[in-house]
């Protein structure tokens, strides 16, 4: 059984509905608010929820509007969390606590559901899209007092851990769907500690991170680290150690308790890329050593070798199977229009 995402359309409903159905899908999976747009008339906005066990991941796109949530509203219901949005398209902005901020595509931004704020999207060339991570406060080790200060602060995430942390939501949301249901509490877990691991340190509070946390956080960096530079063929165990300031032996048990190697993992993202480079048909005029080069196979028979192993059979008949594949799809695609 696959993971999955649920995503509902406003638009499967009349227009006179849609407006309606929005303020009372965010009021029961966020939190009750009062919502005004100018667009309610026709409201156009989608919403997809993925289930993780110990914390729950929204996806959202909306159109410009407002939104307002009052005491009143708080003690009728509240979840009692942080709400912390990876945000996407037209600007978006947020008040609370006496902060006032805007975000645009790629910041990061929390509140608090146990306080009042305000926030909405301003008018754009496309729909506002966020991420949500909804955190349990009771699940997190960093006293309130804290996190307190980082609530309606536009939080970057250019780089470092901020950037590992948006990566990983955007590859949460698209892989979601193939992925098993089995995997749901670990992957739970991981978004967790991942997204502790961000605020500890725009908190700089590292240290009352628990162990397990600091060591994915770790983990989460040399993956990084290492998927952007698979091209680099002296892309090594003490290049790589050393860049993370830790020894050969540790970068190598943390793999090891991942239940594989640093080298296998390395040689299985590169053919991964590698295959999905020969199944593309826009990248069918290239040679398979080309391929093999920009993904740190130093020969074509590396890649030869390493790929009839993993997969079956050599590149070369791969991509032959691919692009028939690719064609016909195509074909059959263009007959029933």
């Amino acid at each position: 059984m696959k993971l999955g995402i649920v995503t509902l359309h406003s638009t499967d409903l009349p227009p006179d509905q849609r407006f309606d159905w929005w303020c009372d899908l965010i009021s029961h999976d966020v939190a009750p608010v009062r919502v005004v747009s100018t667009h309610a008339a026709d409201f156009r906005a989608s919403a997809g929820a993925i289930d993780l066990d110990t914390v729950q991941v929204t996806t959202m796109s909306f159109p410009a509007l407002s939104s307002v949530r009052t005491p009143a509203l708080i003690r009728r219901s509240d979840p009692e969390r942080y709400e912390l949005a990876l945000i996407a398209g037209s600007t978006m902005w947020i008040s609370q606590g006496g902060n006032d901020t805007r975000m645009g595509t790629g910041d990061l931004v929390m509140w608090d559901t146990s306080h009042p704020y305000e926030g909405g999207a301003f008018d754009g060339p496309g729909p506002a899209r966020a991420i949500i991570v909804h955190l349990p406060k009771a699940e997190l080790p960093l006293p309130s007092s804290n996190l307190d200060a980082l609530l309606a602060r536009r939080m970057p995430a250019p780089g470092g851990i901020g950037a590992i942390l948006a990566g990983y939501l955007k590859t949460l949301v698209r892989e979601a769907p193939s992925m098993a249901v089995a995997e749901a509490k670990r992957l739970g877990a991981a978004t967790v500690d991942l997204a502790l691991a961000f605020l500890a340190h725009r908190l700089n509070a590292q240290d009352r991170l628990t162990p397990e946390t600091r060591q994915l956080a770790l983990m989460a960096r040399i993956r990084a680290f290492v998927e952007h530079n698979l091209a680099d063929a002296d892309l090594t165990p003490r290049a790589i150690a050393q860049r993370h300031h830790i020894s050969v032996r540790y970068l190598q048990l943390l793999f090891q308790r991942q239940g594989t190697t640093l080298t296998a993992w390395i040689r299985r993202r590169r053919l991964e890329h590698c295959r999905a480079d020969l199944a593309d048909p826009n990248l069918a005029p290239q040679p398979i050593h080309a391929i093999a080069a920009r993904w740190g196979f130093t020969r074509a028979a590396d890649l030869s070798r390493s790929f009839r192993a993993e997969y079956g059979l050599p590149p070369k008949d791969y991509r032959h199977e691919a692009l028939t594949r690719a064609t016909s799809d195509a074909d059959d695609s263009h007959a029933r229009r």
